[in-house]
C-alpha cells in the first residue's frame, strides 16, 4: 500500500513530483474510471490520498469521519487514516490562502468573481470568506442557485480566480476563458491551473500588467499539509518554498531565441549537457515533419508556409516541460508563438553584433543589407518578449553559464 492521486484524468499532474521530494513517502497516480470508484474504495488498497477533478464531493462519502472544515466547505482533497478509520480533510483550503498571501494581491474588501462551481471552487469560496473579500460571485456553466451565468459576469470585479480546467494540459487553449480586457476595475488574476504554468488568461493579464499567480504555489502547499496529515509530521510546509523553486526550475523549457547564426544551438547543447536535459531546435522539428531542410522549405514553399509549420511547432513544444529549445529567428514575429513558448517557457534572448553572424545555409539572412534589415525588424520583439538577454560574443560556455545564474540552476 501506497499514498497517492485520485482523479479520473491525471497526465497534467505534478503532485508525484511534490510528494517524492518530500522524501517521507512513495506516492503513486491512482487514475480510476467513475464506475470503477465504489470498488476502489471497498478494496481500501492505500495509506492516504490526494483526491482531484473530478471526485471531491464524490469521495465524501465513502469516508468515515469528515473535518468539520472540510464538511463546511463541502469537499474533500485529501484523504487518511487514523485509528482504522478513513478521514477526509481538505487542504485546498490552505493552500489557497497561501497563494494569495505570497503573491502580495490583498483581495480584503475586494469583489471577486470566481469561475466554475467544481470542488475546488467551495475551498476557494470559504478561503474568500476567511480573507475578508467584500462579494463572492461564483459563475458556472451549470444552472443552479447561488451562480450566475458566463453571460452575466460582473465587469466590475476586482479579483478574477480561474478554478475551471479550461487551458490545462493537455487541452492547451488558445483563447482565455474571458475576455479580460472588458474587467476595467481587475487588479488581481489566479488562475487554479499549474501545468501549463502560464495559461491564456494569465498571459493576457502580464499584457495588461495585472499581476497575477498561476496554481502551482497552491498546489505544493496544499500538498505539504496533506503529508503533514499523512504523516504526523508538523513541519512539512516549511518545505513549501523549497519545493516550489525547486521543481519550476525543474519543469520550466529554456526557449533560445535571436537571429539565425547567433549561437543558440550551440549555447542550448552545453545547457542541455550541463543539465541532462533534451534538446530540440525548431528548425530541425519541422525538417523532420516536412521532410525537407528549413531551408528548402523555404526556397521552395515560401516563408509565410514555412511560418505555419513553426508555429504548429511551437505549439507542440509549448506544451512540454523540461526542454531546451532554440527557435528559429523569426519565430518572435507571431505572437501565438510567443504565447505558445511562455505557457512553460523562460524566453533568453541570445545577442550577437551583426557582423559575427553565420550565414550559411540561411537563406533569408544572404546579404550585408538585408541581414542588418532583418536585425532591425526583429530587434524590438526579442527584447521585448525575452526575461533575459545574454551577450553571445565571446565563448557559448559564458553565455550558457549566465542563462544558468539567472535561473539559478548552478
Amino acid at each position: 500500500m501506497s499514498y497517492g492521486l485520485l482523479g479520473a484524468s491525471l497526465s497534467h499532474s505534478y503532485s508525484k513530483e511534490i510528494h517524492q521530494a518530500m522524501g517521507k513517502y512513495e506516492y503513486e497516480l491512482f487514475c480510476v474510471s467513475p464506475e470503477d470508484l465504489p470498488s476502489f474504495f471497498r478494496k481500501r488498497n492505500f495509506e492516504g490520498l490526494n483526491v482531484t477533478i473530478p471526485y471531491k464531493k464524490d469521495v465524501m462519502a465513502f469516508c468515515d469521519f469528515i473535518d468539520p472544515a472540510a464538511e463546511e466547505i463541502g469537499s474533500v482533497n485529501t484523504l487518511y487514516f487514523k485509528n482504522g478509520a478513513l478521514f477526509g480533510a481538505n487542504t485546498d483550503h490552505s493552500g489557497f490562502i497561501y497563494m494569495v498571501k505570497r503573491s502580495g494581491i490583498s483581495v480584503s474588501g475586494k469583489k471577486v468573481l470566481v469561475l466554475g462551481s467544481g470542488g475546488v471552487s467551495l475551498a476557494v469560496k470559504k478561503a474568500l470568506e476567511d480573507l475578508k473579500a467584500r462579494e463572492i460571485l461564483t459563475a458556472s456553466r451549470k444552472k443552479g442557485r447561488g451562480f450566475i451565468s458566463y453571460a452575466d459576469l460582473p465587469k466590475d470585479a476586482e479579483i478574477i480566480i480561474n478554478a475551471t480546467p479550461s487551458g490545462m494540459f493537455p487541452d492547451n487553449t488558445e483563447e482565455s476563458i474571458i475576455d479580460l480586457s472588458l474587467f476595467k476595475k481587475c487588479i488581481g488574476v489566479f488562475d487554479l491551473i499549474y501545468n501549463p504554468f502560464v495559461t491564456p488568461l494569465l498571459f493576457r493579464a502580464g499584457e495588461l500588467d495585472i499581476p497575477g499567480s498561476n496554481g502551482f504555489p497552491m498546489l505544493v502547499a496544499q500538498a505539504t499539509a496533506a503529508g503533514e496529515l499523512f504523516t504526523g509530521a508538523d513541519d512539512l510546509h516549511c518545505m513549501n518554498e523549497l519545493l516550489i523553486k525547486k521543481l519550476v526550475a525543474q519543469k520550466e523549457n529554456i526557449v533560445l531565441v535571436g537571429m539565425p547564426g547567433c549561437g543558440k544551438t550551440t549555447v542550448g547543447q552545453l545547457l542541455a549537457k550541463k543539465l541532462d536535459r533534451i534538446f530540440v531546435d525548431t528548425d530541425d522539428e519541422i525538417s523532420i515533419s516536412d521532410g525537407k531542410s528549413a531551408g528548402d522549405i523555404i526556397i521552395g514553399r515560401g516563408e509565410a508556409y514555412f511560418r505555419e509549420l513553426e508555429t504548429r511547432v511551437c505549439k507542440e513544444l509549448g506544451k512540454r516541460n523540461s526542454l531546451i529549445i532554440a527557435t528559429g529567428g523569426g519565430a518572435v514575429l507571431k505572437k501565438e508563438n510567443i504565447r505558445a513558448l511562455k505557457q512553460n517557457g523562460k524566453i533568453i534572448f541570445v545577442e550577437r553584433p551583426v557582423d559575427m553572424l553565420s550565414k550559411k545555409g540561411r537563406p533569408l539572412s544572404q546579404g550585408e543589407k538585408s541581414l542588418r534589415e532583418l536585425y532591425e525588424e526583429r530587434l524590438s520583439f526579442y527584447k521585448n518578449y525575452s526575461d533575459l538577454s545574454i551577450k553571445n560574443d565571446r565563448l557559448p560556455e559564458e553565455s550558457a553559464l549566465k542563462i544558468l545564474e539567472f535561473l539559478d540552476l548552478l
